[in-house]
């Protein structure tokens, strides 16, 4: 969504560190193009002159003319307002003090409300709510049947008294719902209403009404994130016409520049809610304004993949891992594939890695990397048998063979895989071994009498252990595939100042070349 504008920010940056300081006239050439970038981004021109003034003002004042790098303290200052135009901080839902709370969604046709709806109640039903969806938009073709699948898929009750396609009375639903909720002990009732292609008056009356029937606790503008400057109008009218108390953005996931994520906060004073990234139910998430503008500039969106990881990760698969740790026991293929399986539903790993500080640099790379790969090594591990799996040593020559002519790969793959296996097991075992563990073993040392007699153990007789992934106490090898190579960390081949990373943060070096689409791995 924000490639465009992420690319001329770097740019832009890229240019202050070559600056020792900043003159007046820097920060004017500066802002001057940042308003440039943000108007190609369709950001709404009261927006873009309120985020300008902002910047030069701070720009111009003594943190940065005093500063020993005045190009990390602009990168500062943008990231900053970025966060101020999105809304501060996240804000959590109103919900009522006696249930039921309800949400009532509006929109135009086609901004995605009752997908929304949908995962809008998955999510609250894994928060520990219980939900009702209410089919209240009876004019869109299939609209209730839509909503009907989607709760099913969510797993929580649908209230839909009329079939809808032009028939039922929408506000009479709505009261008839509340009344259904309270006997269904439901705390949460979400209300899912009508949209038009554009603004128009029956719509607005027909909202107002509804509105009036059910007394909201919160109501939410689905917006699509792919509008433009238009929703800009359409957020005001909703916002005069019934009164919105939170924006939720749809369809994030497309290819569009963006501008109405940045303008809708300030132009509607009503902060985002929630964000929609993919068709899934479960591509929803709590809009963070600091995350986002994270992202934009190319700093990556850590905590939301620690986040995400979270989820995946089973609380009993966490023990039995560390369990392991402790105990000193042998990282087995069984694990490495319990791992690989989790990353898979955090969903494509192009997109996980993109949650890395820094890999803003290497969305070339990233947009060429094929999740297939991670289904050839599945079906590897899963034609060895079960020893095999646990002592991986005992697979000859023949095994090898069995295995690949199962797996449908060749031999060299099957090669690939055990060699970076090993790797990670040597990690695993590092690891222990660093934090003290009773499992990790060390190798002895010779004592300083030893090395005083001149014997191997003296000055440089010693084999250092190499720096690499393990060495750092991060197991970051153990479920990714083979391209993606830890050992190949190097701190230096980028640049420290660089804009997109925060202090104390370095890049891998990372080799695409065995995972691009299409290619040979």
């Amino acid at each position: 969504m924000f490639d465009t504008l992420s690319d001329r920010l770097s740019g832009i940056f890229a240019k202050l560190r070559t600056k020792g300081r900043l003159t007046d006239a820097d920060v004017d050439a500066t802002a001057r193009e940042i308003r440039l970038a943000l108007l190609e981004a369709d950001v709404a021109l009261a927006v873009v002159k309120a985020f300008i003034f902002r910047l030069k003002e701070r720009a111009r004042g003594a943190a940065v003319a005093e500063a020993l790098n005045p190009a990390q303290q602009i990168i500062k200052i943008v990231h900053e307002e970025l966060i101020a135009i999105l809304g501060g901080e996240a804000r959590r839902l109103n919900f009522a003090k006696q249930p039921p709370t309800v949400i009532m969604l509006a929109g135009l046709q086609g901004a995605g409300k009752t997908t929304l709806a949908g995962k809008l109640a998955r999510w609250l039903r894994e928060q520990g709510h219980q939900p009702l969806l209410v089919a209240a938009d009876l004019q869109r073709p299939n609209a209730v049947n839509q909503l009907q699948v989607l709760g099913e898929r969510a797993g929580v009750e649908v209230y839909a008294p009329q079939p809808g396609n032009g028939v039922g009375d929408p506000v009479r639903v709505a009261h008839d719902a509340m009344s259904h909720a309270r006997r269904a002990m439901r705390d949460v009732v979400i209300v899912d209403t009508a949209g038009r292609l554009g603004i128009d008056a029956d719509m607005m009356a027909q909202a107002v009404a509804i509105r009036d029937a059910v007394h909201p606790d919160e109501i939410m503008f689905v917006i699509d994130a792919m509008v433009g400057q238009d929703a800009v109008a359409t957020a005001e009218a909703f916002r005069d016409g019934v009164g919105i108390t939170g924006v939720v953005l749809s369809k994030l996931d497309g290819d569009a520049r963006g501008g109405a994520a940045l303008s809708v906060r300030h132009v509607t004073g009503q902060p985002i809610l929630f964000a929609s990234t993919g068709e899934k139910l479960e591509d929803f998430d709590v809009f963070h304004p600091e995350r986002m503008a994270s992202r934009i500039l190319g700093m990556g969106d850590v905590l939301t993949l620690i986040e995400q990881a979270e989820r995946v990760f089973a609380d009993e698969q966490k023990e039995r891992m560390a369990a392991k740790l402790l105990g000193g026991e042998r990282f087995t293929l069984e694990d490495f594939l319990e791992q690989m399986i989790a990353i898979r539903r955090m969903g494509p790993i192009a997109n996980v890695l993109a949650m890395m500080p820094g890999m803003g640099q290497a969305k070339d790379q990233l947009a060429q990397v094929d999740d297939r790969h991670f289904d050839k090594i599945t079906a590897i591990i899963r034609s060895m048998t079960p020893g095999e799996r646990t002592n991986p040593k005992v697979i000859n020559g023949s095994r090898r063979l069995r295995i690949a002519n199962g797996s449908g790969v060749t031999v060299n793959d099957v090669n690939q895989l055990l060699a970076r296996f090993a790797e990670a097991q040597k990690m695993m075992k590092q690891l222990g071994g660093m934090m003290g563990l009773p499992g990790g073993r060390r190798k002895a040392t010779k004592s300083p009498k030893s090395k005083r007699k001149g014997g191997k153990g003296g000055r440089g007789g010693g084999r250092q252990q190499p720096r690499g992934a393990g060495a750092q106490g991060l197991p970051g090898d153990l479920a990714l595939p083979p391209g993606l190579d830890p050992s190949a960390l190097d701190p230096s081949a980028f640049d420290p100042n660089a804009a997109a990373l925060p202090p104390g943060v370095s890049l891998p070096k990372l080799d695409f070349t065995k995972l691009r689409r299409g290619g040979k791995s």
